[in-house]
């Protein structure tokens, strides 16, 4: 079943920040100082650490029962890497990330090898790792002049 996501990221007019929606929810985003922006909230590469993060931490409450797998606690430690002379156009390098690393935290008392096995899932499973991961058709749909 194919199912339509749906966003829009409106301009502001200062700096660069930007207020994005999605169904009844507004997220602001900006750059930091050092890339001209204002520093008023996360930037956009920012977020998407955060989607993936907030993507597997989904994952892992949502399937944990069906599992059979318990813990207290989850988190997600995400970190990547990006050549900001791709960005600022000073060098032919991709403006994107060239390596996400991200640690999973668990408050268990279950074996290693199980929750191992739950992560493999878990990692087979996350709509947003599986994004990052693998090539996805980028889509300009056209331009309007309002």
């Amino acid at each position: 079943m194919l199912t339509t996501y749906k966003a829009k990221a409106i301009k502001s007019p200062e700096g660069l920040q930007v207020e994005a929606e999605s169904r009844n929810f507004k997220i602001s985003i900006d750059e930091p100082k050092s890339l001209g922006g204002m520093d008023t909230s996360m930037s956009p590469v920012e977020v998407l650490l955060c989607a993936l993060g907030g993507c597997q931490a989904i994952v892992a409450t949502a399937f944990a029962a069906s599992h059979n797998v318990t813990f207290e606690d989850f988190f997600v430690e995400i970190e990547g890497d990006i050549d900001l002379d791709g960005f600022l156009g000073k060098a032919d390098v991709r403006p994107g990330f060239q390596e996400v690393r991200y640690t999973m935290h668990f408050k268990t008392n279950e074996p290693r090898e199980k929750m191992e096995k739950f992560v493999e899932f878990m990692e087979r499973t996350c709509p947003v790792g599986d994004s990052i991961e693998n090539e996805i058709r980028l889509v300009n749909a056209g331009i309007v002049i309002i």
